[in-house]
């Protein structure tokens, strides 16, 4: 042990400030942790004349090291005369410069400079730490800046880096940022006033966020919300000028939403209102303007409409482009829009791809003439009925969840940003709220190192947001979450897992850590995922129990069993399950709404609408066939003879019940499907141009078979394959179809029914013996052909083929 005395005896009375920590085994044995720098003491070293951005730069790395350590870093722009004082100096590379002897070794720079850049070295210059911050330009000191603060460990009194920290970067994509929407439906923003933006938008900025996108006060949304703090065109501005001062592209995401823009007076209406928004901002550098989504504007009337409107922002930002996106574009417009492309319109910038376009990225980008940039525009932020859907997701989330649930989903984006980005030069996400935020970061990661390591950068971010120990406790949790839902939600133990697993952060939180949003959203998931499994588990069994008692409907007599039937059924109401659960889901929602003004509800904290993220109030809803069952036991009560009754139960328990030598498929449920053909699927085609996806409908009095279908989007068939057939035998196929139109074809050309919308009723119809060769038949389904908007309409619940 004398060694060891000695190297504490040294390390107390010298003026080094290398700390190391020594973790000594039960054994006796010790061994050192990585080294550390200790700057807990430093000081900012600036040099003169910097711009208003780089100082803004600075001051964050202050305030941020504040808000965590209670230290205040004073800034200077002189060397510090104090010997032993850790410095940390920050500027663009060439200003550094002047500083180059008291850097000593720190000073050694990169020559190859990129847009947006920095270089971080930690070295010590006579025993004393010198962090070196150098940014190739004014960005790159930001962004510099923000690599620091998500390196450095900052607890109470203390702030510590890597000895021997040394990193160069430089973005890969040019483009990186998130829309921030200041309206109703976005569920927690239309709460926020500018200290909140303020800070949000600089937590963007420290993960490389370089753009962010607005949306002005009339857009496809209510113009008041009871949240509001103030109006919106205000905030707008102001939201405007927190990018100007971080130096930050401010994007307008700018719906066309007039009728008719082939009526000109509609068209001067129109650029007097833009006008007036361009003007009221301090800073424009891009407009979009989406063709659909909303708008739904025919292109030679948009097209016109927008190099006008490109005339009236060049007055007030003469430098700010205009974008324009074929969302929503039937294939008819959709091939007027290519066809101006190709006449390659001198105002226009690029072309944005976002949600409901006919063409995938790819595509889109091979039939636009190349001198067009094309922007991602990726849906981060929904979960279902969107561009990105969970692939298989259980619906019992589908339906309680909802579409804006808070989603983390760290892998499934890295797969959709590895898929889509490397056809576009950047990308602004689409959001709705504060929801996606875990997506958001990992995009930010992504854009700037699409070989990022996931699960480090979730780590970066428990680190920053959250707590330096719970690093990587809470990185693994954010991972969990997203493993919840994959798979049958009856079979996925995992869930409770990960309940368990934040209930132990949450024992081991401090008061500071609970109030965190981040980590309230995090909660709260954790507990709605197993309160809804509990309910699962619990109503499926009772469905089950139901299903029994009519099993025997012969033997006690039908009216008896539909009784019992109907009270085991209502047990899930009178004896509810895990309601300790489903109270902490409450709490977490009114912490969330204090917090962030997160509005988890309608009647209680003022949503827009209950599919605005508002899945408190659907936290409840049936999981099992109960209100259906409950309709079909009234029509049963009413039929006169027993026989009859008895019949009509057999009916109900033998729903899925194809016959000898038949077939039955839940299309939707990806358990029960086996005949469906699926395609490339999620991996290869997230977007789902080329495969069947589930799509989910709130049928409250139907079937829950009914509850999830199969689709496909657009022109693409959706299609069913059967092998093993009785090719001398007659079929029969039984049907369910949602709410779209449909069109059914057996074999190669075989109609069995034209066009037609029936939703949720059982239809039959024979199969051509010609339609079924050697054994095998394919089912092909096609909706409305070149319909436009989100492209779905072509959806299917349940398929029965019978042998007649």
């Amino acid at each position: 042990m004398v060694p060891l005395m000695q190297a504490f005896s040294f390390l107390k009375h010298s003026r080094v400030l290398l700390t190391i920590f020594v973790l000594i085994t039960a054994a006796g044995h010790s061994t050192p942790a990585q080294p550390v720098l200790d700057l807990s003491r430093a000081v900012i070293v600036m040099p003169p004349g910097l711009s208003g951005p780089e100082k803004r730069a600075i001051a964050i790395l202050a305030d941020e090291v504040e808000k965590r350590t209670q230290i205040r870093w004073r800034q200077t722009e002189s060397w510090p005369a104090e010997a032993a004082v850790p410095v940390v100096v920050v500027g663009q590379a060439s200003a550094l410069k002047s500083f180059s002897e008291q850097l000593g070794k720190a000073a050694e720079r990169n020559e190859k400079l990129q847009a947006e850049g920095y270089q971080i070295q930690a070295v010590l210059v006579r025993g004393v730490p010198v962090v070196r911050v150098a940014g190739n330009d004014a960005r790159g000191v930001l962004f510099g800046v923000g690599r620091l603060l998500r390196s450095m460990v900052m607890e109470k009194q203390k702030v510590t880096l890597a000895a021997g920290f040394k990193i160069a970067s430089a973005p890969q994509y040019s483009l990186r940022g998130h829309q921030l929407g200041y309206r109703p439906k976005t569920n927690s923003y239309d709460g926020w006033d500018l200290p909140q933006w303020e800070q949000y938008i600089r937590d963007l900025a420290v993960f490389g966020a370089n753009a962010i996108e607005l949306i002005p006060p009339r857009s496809d949304d209510d113009t008041i919300s009871p949240h509001f703090p103030r109006p919106q065109i205000e905030m707008m501005a102001g939201m405007s000028k927190i990018c100007d001062d971080l130096g930050l592209d401010v994007w307008i995401w700018y719906p066309a939403m007039d009728e008719d823009y082939s009526n000109p007076k509609m068209v001067e209406f129109a650029l007097k209102e833009w006008g007036e928004v361009f003007q009221k901002l301090p800073r424009v550098d891009a407009v979009f303007v989406p063709g659909g989504d909303p708008g739904h504007t025919q292109p030679k009337y948009l097209m016109a409409l927008l190099e006008k409107e490109t005339e009236v922002l060049h007055r007030y930002h003469p430098r700010a482009t205009m974008w324009v996106s074929p969302q929503s574009f039937t294939r008819e417009w959709m091939d007027e829009f290519l066809a101006i492309m190709k006449t390659e319109p001198a105002w226009l910038a690029g072309v944005v791809h976002g949600p409901q376009a006919r063409l995938s990225l790819a595509e889109l980008r091979a039939a636009i003439p190349a001198k067009y940039p094309i922007r991602n525009y990726p849906d981060i932020t929904h979960s279902r009925s969107c561009q990105f859907p969970v692939p298989d997701w259980d619906t019992a989330f589908a339906l309680t969840e909802g579409r804006e649930v808070i989603n983390p989903r760290p892998l499934g984006e890295a797969a959709i940003f590895r898929r889509t980005q490397p056809h576009s030069f950047g990308y602004i996400a689409y959001s709705e709220g504060c929801n996606d935020d875990v997506n958001k970061f990992v995009w930010s990661a992504l854009g700037w190192d699409q070989n990022a390591d996931v699960v480090e950068s979730l780590r970066e971010y428990s680190r920053y947001f959250i707590n330096p120990g719970f690093a990587d406790s809470f990185a693994q949790g954010l991972l969990a979450l997203e493993r919840n839902w994959k798979g049958p939600v009856l079979t996925n133990a995992n869930i409770n897992t990960t309940l368990q697993q934040f209930q132990e952060l949450e024992r081991a939180a401090t008061p500071q850590d609970l109030q965190n949003w981040r980590f309230q959203q995090a909660l709260y998931r954790a507990y709605f995922d197993a309160y809804i499994r509990s309910r699962l588990l619990y109503e499926t069994r009772l469905e089950d129990e139901a299903t029994s008692i009519l099993r025997r409907a012969r033997r006690t007599g039908s009216l008896l069993a539909l009784d019992e039937a109907d009270k085991v059924l209502d047990r899930s109401v009178a004896e509810p399950v895990a309601q300790d659960l489903r109270a902490r889901v409450f709490e977490l929602a009114e912490a969330l709404f204090q917090s962030i003004h997160m509005q988890l509800s309608v009647p209680r904290y003022k949503a827009i609408s209950v599919d605005r993220g508002a899945n408190l109030d659907t936290v409840d809803k049936p999981l099992n066939s109960r209100a259906w069952l409950h309709e079909r036991f009234e029509e049963i009560r009413r039929v006169d003879s027993e026989n009859g009754r008895l019949k009509k139960i057999d009916d109900v328990i033998n729903w899925t019940d194809p016959g000898p030598g038949g077939f039955y498929d839940d299309l939707g449920n990806a358990s029960c499907q086996p005949h469906l053909v699926r395609g490339p699927g999620f991996p290869e085609d997230p977007d789902y141009y080329r495969s069947a996806l589930t799509h989910f409908e709130d049928v409250p009095h139907g079937r829950k078979s009914w509850w999830d279908q199969s689709i496909s989007l657009f022109d693409n068939p959706l299609k069913m394959h059967y092998t093993g057939l009785d090719s001398a035998a007659h079929y029969r196929i039984r049907v369910v179809y949602g709410r779209g139109v449909i069109r059914l074809v057996a074999g190669e050309n075989s109609e069995i029914h034209p066009l037609l919308k029936k939703p949720y009723e059982r239809l039959e119809f024979d199969i051509p013996s010609s339609a079924i060769k050697d054994g095998s038949l394919t089912l092909s389904w096609n909706g409305q052909p070149g319909r436009g908007g989100a492209g779905r309409g072509c959806q299917v619940a349940e398929v029965w083929l019978i042998k007649k």
